[in-house]
């Protein structure tokens, strides 16, 4: 329990409507979650304005309610508290009301069009296994200590986020790792939360259906920089041309990272093949088992991040030769055959070239490339001819596919995809619908010692169709249907 007026201390206001010396219990923008002693915020959505549902939090019980818009009608026994912005209020709030528990932690946030998943887990691995109590949330699980949730977000809303915070603080957690997406830096559900690092792994398109332009995508990226303490780290991939520009106006110590020119810290891909790589990170030889160039990037920025927070480079690098990286990122399967299956959650241009640029590299022979692959629903229509044309490009064999068609009619997301695929390279392509059906053609074409990619949903166990989410994991049926073909 905490009261009203220290929950909202340092949130910008511009009037109050009764009583701020008054209890408050739980906080929350959900009008169905609001009981007594509650504060209801309502927040303007994407899908919704929660100020629709003030109305419903009044008669639930709520004691106090911050908006931006009061209601008409003033409820005498409840305070009213109007913001210039109620998504940057909730960051603050929510940050008062679980005792601010990022000043208590070494928080790393990391943000990125791709790697995130890879180098915050990577980097909740190395901390644990240098002997810290350690947290992570990522677009894969939230973690505190050996703890496991599931996520529903890259980056969960500003009261969840403070609310895990809060129970890592109270487990002695110390370093904290933590995505941080576009929208939430748009949404300002990180408001209020004290980065002791941030990082930047590299930007390209993607999420245009939500940024109105790729310079705003950029500029969203750059919010995380610009929060920086100036007894922070900002940690930048300078190898991206976008690099420089996340670090302007930033208070932060900068420093730069790369595998092309010269950087604070370098690295140099020594060896790269299925069983791993072997990389010179400034001056060391470490062999790891991720695969891919792509990958050498993610070392060398949970070796950089280590590195600012007080660790030993030999410490660090003999950990990091050791860890995997996290499910659906480049993980494989090899059956009895000779078939490589490899699961991806590539479901970005700039991302699904890499992989395959990746598994080209690893080709010994004139072994096949099958690629499986489809583009989500409701999202950037852009992408899609983008990544047809990518996938033709490094691909003997391509399958478009269905990925989570949401409620978009998949033929016609298939179509789109199509589309981007020169006419030269028609002729290697199938459309299949069914994503289990498209897998299985995939293997049963596939001959040994063929690389089977099947991109674009990695970790996920689910397939989201019109408005059922059912069970589907591209690992397992991959597995299934590869072990059948054996018998």
């Amino acid at each position: 329990m905490k009261l009203l007026k220290d929950i909202i201390y340092g949130v910008s206001i511009l009037e109050i409507k009764g009583n701020t010396n008054i209890a408050i219990e739980k906080v929350t923008f959900d009008s169905r979650e609001v009981q007594n002693l509650s504060l209801f915020i309502a927040i303007v959505g994407t899908q919704s304005d929660g100020h629709k549902f003030i109305k419903n939090a009044e008669d639930s019980g709520a004691s106090a309610i911050v908006c931006e818009q009061l209601p008409k009608k003033l409820n005498d026994d409840i305070t009213y508290i109007r913001v210039p912005d109620s998504s940057l209020a909730i960051g603050l709030i929510a940050s008062n009301f679980y005792d601010n528990p990022s000043e208590k932690l070494d928080l790393i946030g990391i943000t990125g069009t791709n790697g995130k998943t890879t180098c915050a887990t990577l980097l909740y691995d190395l901390f644990r296994l240098l002997g810290y109590k350690t947290g992570l949330i990522s677009t894969v699980n939230i973690r505190v200590l050996h703890k496991t949730y599931p996520s529903t977000h890259t980056t969960p809303d500003a009261l969840r986020i403070n609310e895990v915070l809060h129970e890592m603080v109270s487990h002695g957690c110390t370093h904290v790792f933590m995505e941080v997406s576009s929208h939430a830096l748009d949404q300002n559900r990180t408001a209020g939360l004290t980065f002791k690092v941030g990082v930047f792994t590299n930007i390209s398109r993607d999420h245009l259906d939500y940024h109105e332009s790729f310079d705003q995508y950029i500029s969203c990226k750059k919010k995380l920089f610009d929060g920086l303490p100036q007894e922070g780290y900002a940690i930048i991939n300078y190898d991206d041309k976008h690099g420089e520009t996340m670090g302007e106006g930033s208070n932060a110590q900068i420093l730069s990272y790369g595998l092309k020119d010269s950087t604070d810290f370098k690295c140099k891909v020594l060896e790269n093949d299925i069983s791993g790589l072997t990389v010179d990170i400034d001056g060391h030889e470490v062999t790891s088992r991720l695969v891919g160039r792509f990958n050498a990037y993610n070392l060398l920025t949970a070796y950089a991040v280590a590195k600012c927070l007080g660790q030993d480079e030999l410490s660090i690098l003999t950990i990091l030769s050791s860890v995997k990286a996290p499910q659906g990122r480049f993980e494989y399967f090899v059956s009895d055959h000779k078939i490589t299956a490899v699961i991806d959650y590539a479901h970005t241009p700039d991302a699904l070239e890499n992989v395959l640029k990746t598994i080209v590299d690893l080709r010994k022979g004139k072994e096949k490339i099958f690629t499986v692959f489809g583009c989500g629903g409701n999202r950037d229509k852009g992408k899609r001819p983008l990544m047809g044309e990518i996938a033709s490009k490094f691909s003997d064999q391509i399958i478009i596919t269905s990925d989570n068609p949401r409620n978009e009619d998949p033929e016609s997301i298939i179509e789109n995809i199509y589309s981007g695929v020169p006419i030269k390279h028609q002729e290697k392509v199938l459309t299949i619908k069914d994503r289990k059906e498209a897998i299985s053609v995939a293997c049963k074409m596939a001959s040994s010692g063929d690389i089977i990619l099947i991109a674009g949903k990695g970790h996920e166990n689910y397939q989201i169709i019109g408005s059922e989410t059912l069970q589907f994991d591209d690992m397992e049926n991959a597995v299934e249907i590869l072990k059948k073909l054996k018998k």
